[in-house]
């Protein structure tokens, strides 16, 4: 059975512009949802499937598998998109998000889809799920890790704090984080909701092994997953990921507000069109 590895995933940008294909189209079959966060964090999940990650696509639950763990549910339309490009998720089943009786429903459900490791509902529960899958790897003797991804909303959440300190100290060197610092959530922006820098310093002072790179910059990703997973120290890991919301189509970049947004109909196909420009120049 082939795993997944570099080797046998090259071009990790052409998988990054297909991730915000998918998710594009998805969007467009509901007229709306979280696109600009699919758009914004579409690069992590391209190097996290495409270059760091070891799975078996024809057996989502194989025990040797590394597990992702997506914290923030809402995100559920980028995962499935990159679970789709991965071969984990039929294409077709695309046409069905957000329809009843769908394996890919609005929010993150691990019994409806393939591949999907945790449910998503209440935020801040990611990292707590992920420190108990690492230490619980960890004292069965496996050598999969455990990737998990939370927003920067996410950490007005004390939960969130508890798992980094709990972490720490179970020297879980099998959890790689990233955060997606897009500075967005429901209320405006969160850095104002309730503020959280000098974040790289926070967290090394918590015993983390801690990187901060341009999200958006596949090369700086891809070296930092790199980095996290060989790291020497006996400790977790962190990514913090800068990302822009509606990362590919200039007219939702701009937006101010577009945390959940609608796309009025014509403007579906002016986003893809917008996204295979940018793929071609």
């Amino acid at each position: 059975m082939e795993t997944k590895t570099l080797a046998n995933a090259p071009g990790i940008a052409e998988r990054a512009y297909h991730i915000r294909r998918n998710a594009l189209r998805m969007g467009e079959v509901q007229g709306q949802g979280y696109i600009a966060q699919a758009l914004d964090i579409a690069d992590v999940l391209a190097a996290a499937y495409f270059h760091a990650m070891r799975y078996r696509p024809e057996n989502p639950a194989w025990e040797g598998r590394d597990r992702f763990l997506l914290s923030n549910g809402h995100y559920a339309i980028a995962l499935y998109a990159a679970l789709i490009e991965a071969g984990i998720v039929p294409e077709a089943e695309l046409e069905t998000y957000g329809f009843d009786e769908s394996r890919l429903p609005m929010s993150g459900m691990a019994a409806y889809t393939p591949g999907m490791e945790m449910s998503g509902g209440s935020l801040g529960l990611g990292l707590s799920i992920a420190v108990g899958r690492a230490l619980g790897l960890k004292r069965k003797g496996s050598d999969a890790r455990v990737y998990t991804l939370f927003s920067d909303g996410e950490l007005d959440e004390g939960s969130v704090w508890e798992a980094i300190m709990s972490a720490s100290h179970f020297k879980l060197d099998n959890l790689i984080a990233i955060v997606d610092v897009n500075n967005q959530q429901a209320d405006g922006p969160s850095t104002q909701m309730l503020a959280f820098e000098p974040l790289v310093d926070k967290l090394k002072a918590f015993g983390w092994f801690v990187q901060r790179v341009d999200g958006n910059d596949l090369d700086a990703v891809v070296a930092a997953f790199d980095a996290a997973k060989y790291h020497a120290e006996p400790k977790p890991r962190i990514i913090v990921a800068d990302t822009l919301m509606g990362k590919g189509v200039s007219f939702l970049e701009r937006r101010e507000k577009n945390h959940f947004i609608r796309v009025e109909q014509h403007e579906w196909q002016l986003a893809i069109k917008a996204l295979d420009s940018g793929r071609q120049a």
